[in-house]
């Protein structure tokens, strides 16, 4: 699944209406075994139905046999992680996601959708464009979600050995070196294509001339620049995502510190940020939330982190989800950068001051 696909599909179930049946919200970690599966489900099954008025169980009911059916007729457990949205009663909505990259276990029950790990993954592994490079040419990748979306192979023309005979040894290295030069430009201009046509951000290089093409980069892919990654020239496709995406994840848990780092200077400045759950939950009510920083632990049950997602997503707000900051755990676990200052009700939290005097507006 490609990142705008996901998108997409998140729009849709944050849009989708509440009726009187609930959405039953499931995650599914494919890496687990199927007995630890099963169990978990009849768990958490047996919970929620306990959990629900009378008027709901019906629905609820036909929902997990639908879902049921799913994941034993059609979910391929080849993947890493599946997702599934359903309701039953008199509006019936039914939505499957299969991923190549794991998921928690989770089964959540509530009016909307609960999309929370959805914008999660998306965040932490939406996508990078990763060049495997050796003497006999170059495989240039596109990964999207940890799946390899595209792939475009061009090898290096073969150089006619005439040692002794055309050529001597010195005309032939040196004839090598200029071709390799050549070809050095010809993928840099198809790598240049592949990344503004794609809007891509991120570049992760590999294979036994990846420092040589690292170095010829121009300024502006330099910039998109991850890292290096020491592949074997055996390696296959799988290989290669396995081998690169925890160099994209490593460089993802960086800029969400960045932005950590980003929202501190601003409140620190009294500028354009907000922290905490109340304030920041009312600035994403408004719509003047531009980015909504959020701590992987901030409110493990689920009260407002559904909701907070729900309307950043609704507003088109960026989520950063942050793996681990002191920082962020001091400010409440939760807080947003803001796109402008605007007039709030008197009884807001964002005109009050929190206990060390930090300005929530």
């Amino acid at each position: 699944m490609e990142l705008k696909e996901l998108q997409e599909h998140i729009r849709t179930l944050v849009t989708l209406e509440g009726t009187e049946a609930p959405v039953i919200s499931v995650y599914i970690n494919l890496q687990k075994n199927a007995a630890e599966l099963r169990e978990f489900t009849k768990h958490r099954v047996t919970l929620l139905k306990e959990s629900l008025p009378q008027e709901q169980l019906s629905p609820f009911q036909r929902a997990m046999e639908r879902i049921g059916r799913y994941v034993a007729e059609e979910l391929d457990k080849t993947g890493q992680g599946a997702a599934i949205f359903a309701r039953g009663g008199t509006s019936p909505f039914f939505l499957p996601l299969q991923f190549k990259v794991p998921l928690p276990n989770m089964i959540a029950v509530g009016p909307y959708p609960n999309v929370y790990h959805l914008v999660e993954m998306k965040d932490t592994y939406h996508r990078y464009v990763v060049v495997v490079m050796n003497d006999k040419g170059a495989r240039i990748l596109e990964v999207n979600l940890g799946e390899v979306t595209k792939q475009l192979w061009t090898a290096q023309p073969k150089l006619r050995e005439h040692i002794g005979q055309t050529w001597t040894r010195q005309q032939y290295q040196h004839r090598r070196g200029l071709q390799g030069e050549t070809f050095m430009q010809e993928e840099i201009k198809v790598l240049d294509h592949v990344m503004s046509a794609g809007g891509h951000t991120h570049l992760i290089l590999a294979g036994e001339s990846a420092w040589r093409l690292r170095n010829a980069l121009p300024h502006h892919l330099s910039a998109k620049f991850i890292d290096v990654v020491d592949i074997s020239r055996r390696a296959n496709v799988q290989d290669i995502v396995t081998r690169t995406i925890a160099a994209f994840v490593e460089k993802e848990e960086q800029e969400s510190l960045e932005m950590v780092d980003r929202l501190v200077r601003e409140i620190k400045t009294d500028g354009l940020a907000v922290v905490g759950a109340e304030a920041t939950l009312e600035a994403l009510q408004f719509g003047v939330a531009d980015v909504l920083v959020m701590s992987q632990s901030f409110d493990p049950e689920f009260h407002v982190k559904g909701e907070m997602v729900k309307l950043a997503e609704q507003h088109r707000c960026k989520i950063e989800s942050v793996n681990q900051s002191e920082a962020l755990d001091r400010l409440g676990s939760v807080g947003c950068l803001l796109r402008y200052r605007t007039s709030f009700p008197e009884n807001s939290s964002l005109h009050q001051y929190d206990g060390d005097g930090v300005t929530l507006r």
